[in-house]
């Protein structure tokens, strides 16, 4: 669902990804400069998610801005 949202309107799938903050902006002003930056960066921010899916599993990561994820300890 998240990439149909990125091809219909990129900054909702920026949202969705990091909230409101810079990548969220920055997204806004790719896609009114352009559409095709909007989704190259809404598809890197997809893409960079997946990853830190697939390296620390689901929810064991958490977002801490520039599309940078790190590890969450669930260990107690």
């Amino acid at each position: 669902i998240l990439i149909l949202v990125a091809v219909v309107f990129p900054p909702a799938s920026a949202l969705f990804l990091t909230g409101c903050g810079c990548d969220f902006l920055i997204n806004i002003l790719l896609t009114v400069l352009g559409y095709i930056p909007g989704h190259v960066h809404a598809f890197y921010l997809i893409y960079k998610r997946m990853q830190a899916e697939e390296r620390y599993g689901h929810e064991g990561y958490k977002y801490i801005g520039n599309a940078t994820y790190v590890s969450v300890n669930l260990s107690s």
